[in-house]
């Protein structure tokens, strides 16, 4: 996809995004969206497009760090929950705690028993907790090939601004791919609920990615556009009125360096 043309559907999408924040803000709706995914597949590229632009106080972006002794002890959903939304929020996972279900399994951080302990418990916690408690709730996976994955860790490898995306478990997961897979498959084999249902992404291309995406997350809530009034911006109000750009010429201004 050009950029032209998706910068232009983007546009449109993101004025309906700011539509639905309107509406969850006046209805006091809570939502929750879920983003997981292969690694490289771009779910930090489609939160990006989905948040830049509303306001981060209803769009709350969570992306937790690896738990501490303090959370290893707890309850495993306790630290999820602590984040879930208001009256009036949206709260995007950049992971969640499908964790049990994917890496931490994959990788040896919890045991057979516990991730299969998560995956008998998951359904019944999303139905009690998120869904009968009146909370809408989404929940993508973004799928991508290993051709495409192969060529963004490359990218990622030799391009010095984006080797911060490498994280020291993507590498792992590229010599475990099929490990991943599987894991995948039962995950949406056990989770995969006609009351939380996961909806599968196509990621090999980004923008249409994120497009899809974000048209679907819309289609998925019955919100509604609000009149706004018309809005007369008020002129300066003279009175007192001094030389206010003169009385900072004196202070330390950043340098103008680019033309």
């Amino acid at each position: 996809m050009k950029r032209k043309h998706y910068e232009e559907e983007l546009r449109a999408l993101q004025a309906e995004l700011v539509a639905l924040q309107d509406w969850v803000k006046a209805t006091e709706q809570r939502v929750i969206v879920v983003f997981e995914g292969r690694d490289a597949a771009g779910k930090g590229g489609c939160i990006r497009a989905l948040t830049e632009r509303v306001s981060p106080r209803v769009f709350r972006v969570v992306a937790l760090p690896k738990p501490s002794d303090r959370e290893k002890s707890q309850i495993y959903m306790q630290r999820y929950i602590n984040h879930f939304p208001a009256a009036g929020e949206i709260v995007v996972f950049d992971r969640s705690w499908y964790n049990r279900a994917g890496v931490e399994r994959v990788m040896g951080f919890c045991t057979e028993q516990q991730s299969q302990r998560f995956l008998k418990d998951c359904p019944n916690f999303e139905k009690s907790m998120i869904v009968e408690s009146g909370v809408i709730f989404l929940k993508y996976w973004l799928e991508v090939s290993p051709e495409k994955q192969e060529r963004r860790f490359e990218d990622r490898i030799h391009d010095p601004v984006k080797q911060w995306k490498l994280s020291p478990m993507d590498l792992p997961s590229r010599e475990r791919w099929y490990e991943y897979s599987r894991a995948r498959d039962e995950m949406l084999e056990a989770t995969d609920t006609e009351y939380a249902p996961w909806y599968i992404v196509n990621a090999d291309d980004k923008r249409r990615a994120r497009l899809n995406l974000i048209r679907h997350l819309l289609d998925q809530i019955p919100y509604e556009s609000a009149d706004h009034p018309i809005i007369d911006l008020p002129p300066r109000d003279k009175k007192g009125a001094y030389d206010d750009a003169a009385s900072i010429t004196d202070r330390r201004w950043v340098k103008d360096s680019y033309d």
